[in-house]
């Protein structure tokens, strides 16, 4: 858990670099905006007032987006961004990579429809 608390404030500045860039495509600025919203949103799917299970929601989909953009964007322009070294970029990759088996195939594919 602390690990996942000290990535927050790197995944937010990376994900702001990269709306801010031009290079990023519409596709994936949309699936940034839309997490960045439902994180901000209090409604949720499971409320975070429940203990664990509130936030499971938030993580799978922060996992999910973060995921797509490592498969979709190049290493590069995320490297570029990325406030810690390749090591912490590639054990950030592992992680969301588990969480995101856990989202059905459908879902996750529609996130970065516009590809």
């Amino acid at each position: 858990m602390k690990d996942l608390l000290l990535l927050l404030p790197r995944l937010a500045r990376m994900i702001a670099s990269l709306l801010a860039d031009r290079q990023v495509p519409t596709a994936a600025k949309v699936a940034l905006v839309a997490v960045a919203v439902y994180l901000a949103s209090p409604v949720d799917l499971i409320p975070d007032f429940i203990p664990f299970l509130g936030y499971l929601d938030d993580a799978l989909l922060v996992a999910v987006v973060v995921d797509g953009l490592l498969n979709y964007l190049d290493r590069s322009l995320l490297l570029k961004y990325w406030p810690g070294g390749v090591a912490s970029l590639d054990a950030t990759a592992a992680v969301a990579r588990r969480l995101a088996r856990w989202v059905p195939g459908r879902l996750k594919a529609r996130i970065f429809a516009g590809r």
